[in-house]
């Protein structure tokens, strides 16, 4: 009777904890709500704080960058670059007009050349302790031509040999002398008296060796003994007329 006794209690103490246990259950999953089991675990949380201002973020968030990256370089590549806008890569310049084209190349075949021209120095003229030889260029050929500038001038003897220094140039470039066939243009060069200025005298000269201006081919025509003094030789730009 005792053995049925203590059977009874054990059965009923199972019956009361399986009961306890089904209500807690029960209880869990009322306080859980119906979205309790959808929710993410701890291993799927958001990223902490400190995870997003070292600028962590999820993968959808990066692949969405990288999407957005590729549509950029995509876009770049269509993008023309500033070489391409010119042609051949290069900037372009303002072009030359035809008017410009044939005011050069006009200019060029008008021009007094050695060919054309005759050369000869002039009779000095002294005064004031200077002295100032006129150089005459003389057009002898069969249509007009144009002279502008300052010819390039040099002492020389007969056998080659330099005499002192080229002469420097005096005052401004003046403007264009157009010669008729047979007409003269003259520049001035300057020299100074002996004894004028301490500084020594060059040797006498035998040849004036010139370059007519924008000529490159040379002329020559004879000195008269003109002798440098004073340290001062220098040549004027061409103006019109013949002097001495």
């Amino acid at each position: 009777m005792s053995l049925t006794i203590k059977t009874l209690g054990r059965g009923r103490r199972v019956a009361a904890g399986s009961l306890i246990a089904v209500a807690a259950l029960a209880l869990t999953a009322c306080e859980g709500g119906p979205d309790a089991a959808s929710r993410p675990s701890s291993a799927a949380a958001p990223a902490s704080s400190h995870d997003k201002e070292s600028g962590g973020s999820s993968s959808s968030h990066g692949s969405a960058e990288s999407s957005g990256a590729k549509a950029q370089s995509s876009a770049g590549a269509q993008r023309p670059s500033a070489k391409a806008a010119t042609p051949g890569g290069k900037p372009t310049g303002k072009a030359p007009s035809a008017a410009e084209a044939h005011t050069s190349t006009q200019a060029a075949s008008d021009r007094c050349t050695a060919a054309n021209m005759s050369l000869r120095l002039g009779a000095a003229d002294a005064g004031a302790g200077n002295i100032r030889y006129p150089l005459v260029f003389t057009n002898k050929g069969t249509k007009a031509c144009s002279l502008r500038g300052f010819p390039g001038v040099s002492l020389i003897n007969r056998d080659g040999s330099p005499v002192g220094k080229p002469a420097t140039r005096d005052g401004g470039a003046g403007g264009v002398v157009r010669l008729q066939p047979g007409q003269s243009a003259h520049a001035l060069l300057h020299t100074l008296n002996e004894g004028v200025s301490d500084t020594p005298c060059w040797g006498k000269s035998q040849i004036v060796f010139v370059y007519p201006p924008g000529s490159k081919e040379s002329m020559t025509t004879g000195s008269r003994g003109l002798r440098v003094c004073g340290g001062r030789f220098e040549v004027t730009a061409v103006e019109a007329g013949a002097l001495g």
